[in-house]
């Protein structure tokens, strides 16, 4: 558009031009007082086309803007407490269920350690009793034993016959169980053994309970839980009554036909300004906000006063269920040891005619009974140990903390 000095006529013509900027802009939050810093650097050029054709640079060496919200609520201030708690309860977490993911192999280990040795105890059964069988054959034949019994001992070789089938499906599924955990294909085989020999450990209710209170994500998510609702809190009692903001900017600008000239006896500005709102009538909302906040701050505190009793209940619990799990196992495993030894001597004396097909049943059953224990009392033990790992992060064999490098982990 082009206006005529002489008339005052106005006429219209196209008219180009091309901007091209460049500019650096940082900015900062004040944690402290939730301000907010800026700083600014810019240079712009525009050439103008067309009949009048002109080249113009604007700059702004240094621009400074900085807000300050008067009695408000400082975002900045609460996540500088929260954010490094939530940091630190993501990398306890990830920890955590890594010694899970123990804890779950390890009872995998243990069900195909049990499984494996139902399958053997099958076959062995299955051969003692034909070979019992065959003996109460001929004793039936000379009337020392019933008919009634043999048929008991016959009914005994069946059922142990088919059990060999199913305790080989049962072998072959805790396998597969066992190797999707570690990530192997259902081609490896594990042959597992029992461990007679456990870790000679007594933990003390104190240090576990202190260790669970330091490492783990319990006593950290119950902080957050409690620093969040001191934040929700102080939101509620800053967003009622007057709302203030304090604004202030300086900075230099100039422009030129040339870049120099653009930076030549810069020209200077400086704004300070408050602005403020007033609620007129609320209604008594922002009251109700407040006490709805506190009320939910105490529900957030009674929650976490209970939650400490049941967790140290649980850990207590636990720590003494450890401490004589040892003594357990090695109660069973001499159980099992003397049912098998038990077994064989009936076998004996059956053979002999000093026992019946009942007195060889019973102790049969026994030895396996008591062999299942002892495997479910060595899984139980370490189900333990790998939980309390998993409550306070500590290795108890090492006596240190366990811990990961976060930026190894990433990289």
């Amino acid at each position: 558009m082009l206006q005529s000095y002489e008339d005052g006529s106005v006429r219209y013509v196209n008219s180009y031009n091309l901007q091209n900027s460049l500019g650096l802009q940082i900015s900062q939050n004040i944690t402290m007082t939730g301000g907010h810093l800026s700083l600014l650097s810019n240079l712009s050029r525009i050439d103008q086309y067309g009949m009048a054709r002109a080249l113009t640079w604007y700059s702004q060496p240094v621009s400074v803007s900085y807000t300050q919200p008067l009695f408000s609520y400082n975002q900045f201030k609460w996540d500088k407490m929260i954010e490094p708690k939530e940091y630190e309860k993501s990398k306890r977490e990830y920890l955590e269920s890594m010694e899970q993911l123990t804890a779950q192999t390890a009872e995998s280990y243990f069900n195909l350690l049990a499984a494996t040795k139902r399958a053997e105890a099958s076959r062995t059964n299955f051969e003692n009793t034909t070979k019992m069988l065959s003996v109460a054959s001929e004793r039936l034949r000379l009337g020392t034993v019933t008919r009634d019994e043999y048929l008991q001992l016959e009914l005994r070789a069946l059922n142990d016959s088919i059990s060999i089938n199913q305790a080989d499906i049962n072998v072959r599924e805790a396998q597969m169980a066992l190797n999707s955990i570690l990530g192997f294909d259902e081609s490896v085989e594990i042959a597992p053994v029992i461990e007679e020999t456990l870790p000679d450990i007594v933990m003390d209710y104190g240090m576990v309970l202190d260790k669970s209170f330091d490492n783990s994500t319990f006593s950290l998510s119950n902080e957050i839980d409690e620093l969040k609702a001191a934040s929700d809190v102080a939101q509620a009692k800053a967003s009622r009554g007057i709302s203030m903001s304090l604004n202030a900017s300086f900075g230099l600008s100039q422009t030129g036909p040339a870049m120099s000239e653009a930076y030549r006896n810069p020209l200077n500005h400086e704004v300070v300004g408050l602005s403020f709102s007033i609620p007129v009538f609320d209604w008594g909302l922002g009251k109700g906000k407040v006490q709805k906040a506190k009320a939910a701050e105490e529900v957030v505190k009674a929650q976490i006063m209970q939650s400490e009793n049941d967790y140290r209940r649980k850990i207590f619990t636990m720590v003494g269920q450890f401490n004589s799990q040892r003594q357990r196992c090695m109660a069973s495993r001499r159980a099992s040891e003397i049912a098998s030894e038990r077994y064989s001597l009936m076998m004996d004396k059956f053979l002999q005619g000093g026992a019946t097909v009942t007195d060889l049943t019973n102790a049969q059953n026994d030895s396996d009974t008591a062999l299942d224990l002892y495997i479910s009392d060595l899984g139980d033990y370490w189900n333990f140990y790998y939980t309390l790992r998993t409550y306070t992060l500590y290795d108890f064999e090492s006596g240190k903390d366990i811990d990961i490098d976060i930026t190894e982990l990433t990289e």
